[in-house]
């Protein structure tokens, strides 16, 4: 049998007939049922070591159903996503529960419009078992798709249109509201914003916080709007507000690579940070602490947001229901010395 098996691939019942078991028995073991003897278990175990049998998981997939993938759907530009290490720590919580759970993570980049549609035709194609998606904007062809499907899915973050989808998120107004506060708390007189992303809901929010502490009336040209939560777009938002306000005294920049920007063009203008301006971040990221000096930020635990991401697909593949009001995680002030 051993000259047999080396020429071709080991079959269930190979794996029977050595254990000495039925076909059926090692099937029920191969899928994970309960009501097979320790021993018949042990046997099939070690006759699959010997055979070197290994499942057919394409055959499996077509009897249930399901792919053991789920989609990591990322709607970010490539540069953001080597940049943000705030992606990279989603990644990395969400792979780590949906691993625990014998399932693949497949990640998807949806950076330019064609990405967008190939991605929205790929979801339709069955090849994923459910979705966590990322950085969703308002009117998603991706969410449109994903909610037509009524494929198990979650969001981190809460775009405004999702009406069945369950989502991951944080109170990004509270946060930005906070943070804000803090910084007014200084002493600063003049306080500006450098508002990225405000075509998603974290942006939006983060606005919405950073006016609500200023208690409501906010001159508009202390808000520079830029694209990206990025350092590029932190050093073009910094550079606009100082040619408007050249005696700004306090800056909120909406995420720590928009504040890591904002510094540097503040360093090359020759104002001192905290001395001349107070600046203040939101994420906590790897950036906060590269900074010079160590930059005031807003605690956004992404690896813990990917992680309750993936645990809500599970929980939705295993019949649950979507959770209604989704899922807040705590964001805590860290207060360091850029302000």
């Amino acid at each position: 049998m051993d000259r047999v098996l080396r020429r071709r691939r080991a079959t269930v019942n190979d794996v029977a007939l050595e254990a000495g078991v039925s076909r059926g028995t090692v099937s029920r073991v191969l899928n994970g049922e309960r009501y097979v003897s320790s021993e018949a278990r042990a046997a099939i175990d070690a006759a699959i070591a010997k055979v070197g049998y290994v499942p057919n998981t394409a055959a499996r997939n077509l009897v249930t159903q399901r792919s053991g993938a789920i989609g990591l759907v990322v709607h970010e530009p490539h540069s953001l996503f080597v940049e943000d290490p705030n992606i990279a720590s989603i990644l990395l919580g969400a792979n780590a529960a949906l691993s625990e759970a014998d399932y693949q993570m497949a990640c998807l980049i949806a950076d330019t419009r064609r990405d967008v549609d190939r991605l929205a035709r790929y979801l339709s194609g069955g090849l994923l078992d459910g979705v966590i998606i990322v950085s969703a904007r308002t009117s998603d062809p991706i969410t449109s798709v994903v909610e037509k499907l009524q494929l198990p899915a979650a969001f981190i973050g809460h775009p405004v249109d999702i009406s069945t989808s369950a989502y991951v998120a944080i109170d990004n107004v509270a946060g930005a509201r906070e943070i804000t506060s803090r910084l007014v708390a200084t002493g600063r007189k003049k306080i500006g914003m450098i508002a990225a992303a405000l075509d998603r809901d974290s942006g939006a929010d983060r606005l919405a916080g950073f006016t609500e502490a200023l208690g409501g009336d906010v001159d508009p040209s202390l808000v520079a709007g830029v694209r990206l939560y990025s350092y590029s777009d932190g050093q073009a938002g910094m550079r606009e507000l100082l040619e408007r306000h050249p005696d700004i005294d306090g800056v909120f920049a909406s995420s720590d690579a928009v504040a890591a920007g904002a510094l540097d063009v503040l360093t090359a203008a020759g104002r001192s940070v905290p001395g001349d301006v107070g600046v203040v971040g939101f994420d906590d990221s790897s950036w906060a602490l590269r900074c010079d000096p160590p930059l005031s930020t807003v605690h956004q635990p992404a690896t813990e947001l990917g992680r309750a991401a993936a645990d809500a697909v599970l929980r939705q593949l295993q019949g649950e229901p979507v959770e209604p009001g989704g899922i807040f995680l705590d964001t805590p002030i860290v207060w360091r010395a850029s302000a």
